[in-house]
């Protein structure tokens, strides 16, 4: 049954479940879907504007939180930290600082340090390039930030919950966080290779696994490894697909079972697919399931690209690729808006998911025993 992100919202706080890991493909909506969760349990106060309460019920990590940080790049690259309660905690009052630098560093390279400055408004950026060369003041890539960013989040969870963790209320060092009830995370795997997004999976369910009380955690994520990794290392954790459907509505549907059997990833792109197909409803967003089934069986069948599946295509593999790559961006501008996608298009969709069934191993649905 459909339901607004509102209601299933409200669904995973009537749960009111400990870990709940939600798998969903890229433009399902979780992002979304955080920050109806945030809504739901923590209204914005409309008298005074109010957007970040001083002891929070939820906070979370997705893709907006990427807008407290910004480049200044009139004189030198800094990247600018929006004065921010929770960053100014776990940086200046507890200083988390060094802790936040080392998990990035993991996840990225020793050689490339952040540096904050002494009142936490703005990091700079050093790499050392060897024979004691260091370049300074360098503008780090898009997902070096967001792994930068995501490691002061983590810094931030693994401090509340040494907090929380200690019994006596009146022996905390801080009272900010004694009301928090859930802690929403969405997809913190950007530009991660496969070693660092298991070693970034275990340690995030290894800090889960420490909270002894308060917080609930939710979890969402496109990413299978990652989602079966979670799946692996922590217990007692209720598991969802969340859908998207072509009117705009959403299912959470509950999934039982080990980790790949549970959603069988490969399987429900292609049904998804050939859903669209045979009910004409072909929409942009089936061009990115549609790479997404590409880059999984090229994966799995050891193809260095998945556009290398395009070579078995009858007709210019150029066109098919530019036409998966219009459709399949995620550009954030007006003016860059994709139409829809046209007959021809729609049927073009039907012609590469052919090629991936008649050509890579998939069985025919009729031998299939367990769809």
């Amino acid at each position: 049954m459909s339901k607004t992100l509102t209601e299933i919202a409200e669904a995973l706080k009537n749960a009111d479940k400990k870990i709940q890991l939600i798998y969903a493909f890229n433009g399902s909506g979780k992002t979304r879907l955080s920050r109806e969760f945030k809504d739901f349990i923590a209204p914005k106060n409309e008298e005074d504007g109010e957007t970040e309460n001083l002891q929070p019920k939820v906070i979370y990590y997705n893709a907006f939180t990427e807008d407290l940080f910004y480049w200044d790049n009139d004189i030198e690259s800094k990247l600018k930290i929006h004065p921010n309660a929770y960053t100014q905690w776990v940086l200046k009052e507890q200083g988390q600082d060094q802790a936040a630098i080392a998990h990035f560093q993991r996840y990225t390279s020793d050689k490339l340090t952040p540096k904050f400055s002494e009142d936490f408004s703005e990091v700079t950026f050093s790499f050392e390039r060897g024979n004691e060369e260091r370049s300074e003041n360098i503008k780090i890539s898009k997902g070096e930030e967001s792994n930068f960013i995501w490691s002061i989040f983590y810094s931030l969870i693994g401090q509340v919950i040494d907090t929380l963790n200690i019994a006596e209320v009146s022996e905390r060092d801080t009272d900010r966080y004694d009301q928090l009830e859930y802690v929403f995370i969405d997809d913190p795997v950007s530009s991660l290779d496969e070693n660092h997004l298991i070693e970034l999976a275990v340690s995030l369910a290894g800090l889960i696994k420490e909270s002894k009380s308060e917080p609930k955690f939710i979890i969402t994520t496109h990413s299978p490894l990652f989602y079966n990794v979670l799946h692996n290392e922590l217990n007692n954790k209720t598991c969802y697909l969340l859908e998207r459907f072509e009117d705009g509505t959403f299912d959470l549907t509950k999934k039982d079972g080990g980790s790949n059997n549970s959603f069988s990833y490969h399987l429900h792109l292609k049904q998804t697919i050939e859903k669209a197909i045979a009910e004409n409803q072909v929409q942009k967003y089936h061009f990115t399931l549609l790479r997404n089934l590409y880059e999984k069986t090229a994966s799995f069948l050891g193809y260095e690209k998945w556009v290398d599946l395009l070579d078995t295509v009858q007709g210019d593999k150029k066109a098919y690729l530019r036409l998966i790559m219009h459709f399949a961006s995620h550009s954030k501008l007006s003016n860059e808006e994709v139409a829809e996608p046209t007959g021809p298009e729609k049927q073009t969709v039907k012609l590469l998911l052919d090629n991936l069934i008649n050509n890579y191993g998939y069985l025919p649905k009729k031998e299939r025993k367990n769809d």
